[in-house]
């Protein structure tokens, strides 16, 4: 019996409308009988009615299932098939609903539910994937234990839990703790484990493993001491103990996000948990790093206690990031970890804010979940929390986090149930914080400063543009860390948090001998655009002497932006006083070599056509192309007398070993080299990819010589090295784009996609070569329009195949509508082409009808 086809018009869900599911689940019980295309799943679930339930109606989500028989408290049944699942009745008292269904993994390309991955069995079942594995109630909000057992020929058998019985052909696994179906997770296939053990601070011993394809088993010594220090951290920062006997960690190969939390077996794309010297850059370690803890520390912050709906995925989301952010700040450099995360918040959030994607941390509408895993949600999210926990303090905060621990556990939450802990844990009124979980967009804040007599005085004007269904916008509050400096660079006023609450609002600090400098919005303390007038001398003073390493960062990021604004604009020449300041700063060998590396790293060019188009211009891809060439040429020359001397010195000697400060010194080594390759002709990159013995080093120079069009011989040197590692290729695939000249972007893309190892079904590959052209701003943009075709028949060719990531990718055409008539015109015609696509997916059709409603 196969479902009901699908409504023709998308549904429509609203926050408002939530209703609590009308009975409780008490146990489910599930056999898989695996097969490559007719696995069997046999359900056993205990429901009970709620008394006096909204809902009684008994409703079970399911989708691509061919049911083959039915039953309640043993009784075959008839159940009455309708959009999204199937109806019945059922008795008044509780009951035992049994199904058997079938499904084919092994044709199951979209990666949601049960699908294959290279001969493995595996799951993803966030956000709604568990309906298209048997009937269930698929929704964050219904939580019970599970008991699975799993029949098959496959050596490993992996459930959630702690596993049972062990047999010939099967195994058992029995979660103890409630969750709810996202959080299911299923892996068989033929894998090796990479073992270890850890003991939490009550005495528990818990197994340990990460579970890989033969071949992989010597690329995960560091993911598992990532494991055991994110396991180590939570206990000591959050005292969150592990609450199970086993903790197991599977790669897949095919997976369309980085990786999923579910309860006890989390599963990883590949490329998030596999490293080795050899294979992997100092970029790929900290990542692994960051998304093992991000995921583990998903067992207390979104599988313990969980989500009521969807509309509530940022409280799970935002504020596990912020908790994988801090622990990164404590496993390496903090000031970095921050400036990193702004880099990424204004590169992915601020355009998302500002576009027809807007949205709220919490939407109160959405016709397909899987688009709001977005940058809003989790980066924007990790502010948020980020906001709370200065204005508030740090000891409230953790007092705030232990009750909601033990208050919520267990339980599935709302943004409304986390604010309310803060409010009981420190007494204060947290409904104008809210607005920031409910109002979209970036504020813009305005500060303007007057010095009288003794006293300087800041004034802020805050206002947010409207956006998609708010047209317009409440003042927030806004936590601004000021801090004000002497004229020598002393640090006159330490840092103190103002908390704006008001449309408009003055500030004073008396007492003071002479004007200071003041030092606003240290370490990012809100997620806004600060609107301040400062001539580049300030800045230059304040890339100087700034005592607070974001806001350094932040003076010659400024002062940067503005020279090549100038520089499109006018034609100026790169500007000679922050050239200076920035050679100077650069020669700093005081300073750390991980901040010097992320001041020489430029403003990218989408930024720059980003602050263009709020500044009222039109920006032009080709003359921002122009501008960054210019001046990284330029900043070459002044810096060629150093150049030399610098590289020898960030040369790091001795075995590679992933850690800060080395990572830190072949960041600088990297810069500086791709400085030295315009001036040498990439002599020196050349060496440096015959030398390598590590990825960081041999992938920088291949970057580098690509860029100075000098290195065909090495690419294809890299790719008879490792082109048996699929992982590793991903990067060449991407690097081949990504540093192909603007005119020619589009057509090494269409190359790549013919290319024997390029495969549309593979998320990792995909992304490679369409998001590195969708990522080359010249490139993709560039007035032929071939990028724009280029990337819109992709997608039509994968929405069949895999509508989440189809969808994901729709994004890069979001800021269509910063650029001039003739490029608004191509990219419109090729959005309505993939609208116009017969037989579109939910998950995009939603994307691209927004992004056309901008």
């Amino acid at each position: 019996m196969k479902d009901a086809a699908p409504a023709s018009a998308p549904e429509t869900f609203y926050l408002k409308d939530y209703t609590p599911f009308g009975f409780e689940v008490e146990a489910v019980a599930l056999t898989f009988k695996l097969a490559a295309t007719t696995t069997r799943v046999i359900s056993k679930i205990r429901f009970a009615p709620k008394p006096d339930a909204a809902d009684p109606r008994f409703f079970l989500h399911g989708e691509a299932l061919n049911l083959i028989w039915a039953k309640i408290d043993g009784q075959e049944v008839t159940p009455q098939m309708v959009n999204g699942g199937l109806e019945c009745t059922v008795p008044g008292q509780p009951f035992t609903w049994e199904a058997e269904v079938e499904i084919d993994p092994q044709g199951n390309t979209a990666l949601e539910g049960l699908y294959m991955s290279n001969g493995m069995y595996c799951t993803q079942c966030e956000a709604e994937g568990f309906r298209k594995i048997t009937y269930y109630p698929d929704r964050p909000d219904v939580m019970s234990t599970f008991t699975v057992r799993i029949e098959g020929s496959e050596k490993v058998m992996l459930s959630n839990g702690n596993p049972g019985t062990t047999g010939d052909g099967f195994a058992e696994w029995h979660d103890p703790w409630p969750k709810p179906a996202y959080l299911f997770a299923l892996v068989a296939g033929d894998l090796i484990n990479h073992p270890d053990r850890f003991t939490t601070k009550s005495g528990k011993d818990v197994e340990l493993n990460i579970w890989v394809r033969p071949g992989d088993e010597g690329k995960c010594a560091f993911g598992m001491e990532a494991l055991k220090k994110s396991m180590t951290w939570d206990e000591e920062v959050y005292g969150r103990e592990y609450d199970l006997d086993i903790f197991n960690i599977v790669a897949v190969d095919d997976f369309n996000m980085g990786a999923m939390e579910n309860k006890g077996l989390n599963i990883f794309n590949s490329s998030c948990v596999l490293a080795s010297p050899e294979t992997s850059t100092d970029a790929n370690f900290e990542r692994i790093e960051a998304i093992i803890a991000h995921e583990y520390f998903h067992n207390w912050t979104g599988n313990r206690i969980t989500c009521r709906d969807w509309f509530q995925l940022c409280l799970k989301e935002g504020l596990t990031v912020f908790r994988d952010a801090q622990f990164t700040s404590d496993m390496r450099s903090a000031p970095v970890k921050r400036i990193d995360d702004v880099i990424t918040l204004r590169a992915r959030q601020f355009p998302e804010d500002g576009g027809p994607l807007a949205h709220p941390p919490r939407p109160e509408e959405f016709q397909e979940i899987n688009n709001f895993y977005t940058a809003t949600v989790y980066e924007k999210g990790a502010e948020v929390i980020g906001m709370l926990k200065r204005l508030v303090g740090d000891d409230a905060y953790y007092k705030a986090l232990d009750l909601y621990f033990d208050r919520h556990d267990g339980q599935a939450c709302t943004i409304e149930d986390w604010l309310k802990v803060f409010e009981d844990a420190t007494g204060r009124d947290m409904t104008q914080f809210k607005l920031w979980y409910s109002q979209a967009g970036t504020p813009r804040v305005k500060v303007s400063e007057s010095f009288v007599g003794d006293t300087l005085t800041l004034t802020f004007e805050q206002e947010t543009a409207p956006t998609p269904g708010q047209p317009t916008k409440d003042p927030r509050v806004i936590p601004i860390a000021v801090g004000l400096l002497g004229a020598n660079g002393d640090e006159i006023q330490p840092t103190t948090v103002l908390e704006m609450t008001e449309a408009k609002q003055s500030f004073t600090f008396t007492g003071l001998a002479a004007k200071p400098v003041a030092s606003i919005l240290r370490e990012f303390s809100a997620p806004v655009v600060l609107d301040r007038q400062m001539g580049n001398a300030e800045r230059a003073f304040l890339l100087a002497h700034d005592t607070d390493p974001f806001n350094r960062w932040e003076a010659g990021n400024a002062l940067a932006t503005d020279t090549r604004l100038r520089m499109v604009l006018n034609g100026a020449a790169p500007d000679a006083n922050y050239l200076d300041a920035l050679t100077k700063l650069v020669r700093d060998d005081s300073q750390d070599p991980a901040f010097r590396a992320l001041v020489l790293q430029p403003p990218s060019q989408a930024q720059i056509a980003q602050v263009l188009f709020e500044q009222g211009h039109t920006p032009d891809p080709e003359k921002i192309h122009d501008a960054a060439e210019t001046f990284a040429q330029s900043l070459a020359q002044a810096l060629s007398d150093s150049l030399p001397r610098l590289y020898a010195a960030t040369t790091v000697d001795g075995p590679y070993v992933p850690d800060a400060e080395g990572a830190g010194k072949r960041a600088l080594n990297g810069a500086v080299l791709s400085l030295l390759s315009r001036l040498d002709g990439g002599a020196a990159a050349a060496k440096q990819f015959e030398a390598a013995d590590n990825m960081t080093l041999q992938y920088a120079a291949l970057a580098c010589l690509l860029r100075a069009e000098k290195g065909a011989d090495q690419s294809q040197a890299f790719f008879d090295q490792w082109k048996e590692d699929r992982l590793v290729m991903d990067k060449w695939f991407a690097l081949q784009v990504a540093t192909a000249k603007p005119e020619n972007a589009a057509q090494t893309a269409r190359a790549l996609t013919k290319h024997a190892l390029f495969t549309i079904k593979n998320p990792n590959r995909f992304r490679a070569v369409m998001g590195a052209l969708a990522g080359h701003h010249a490139g993709f943009h560039h007035i032929s329009g071939a990028g724009y075709s280029l990337l819109a028949e992709n997608l039509m060719a994968l929405d069949s195949l895999n509508p989440q990531t189809t969808a994901r990718m729709c994004a890069g055409f979001q800021t269509w509508k910063r650029y001039d008539e003739t490029r608004q015109r191509l990219i419109q015609t090729e959005l309505e082409k993939i609208a116009g696509l017969n037989g579109l997916s939910r998950d995009t059709s939603d994307m691209v009808t927004r992004i056309l409603e901008a």
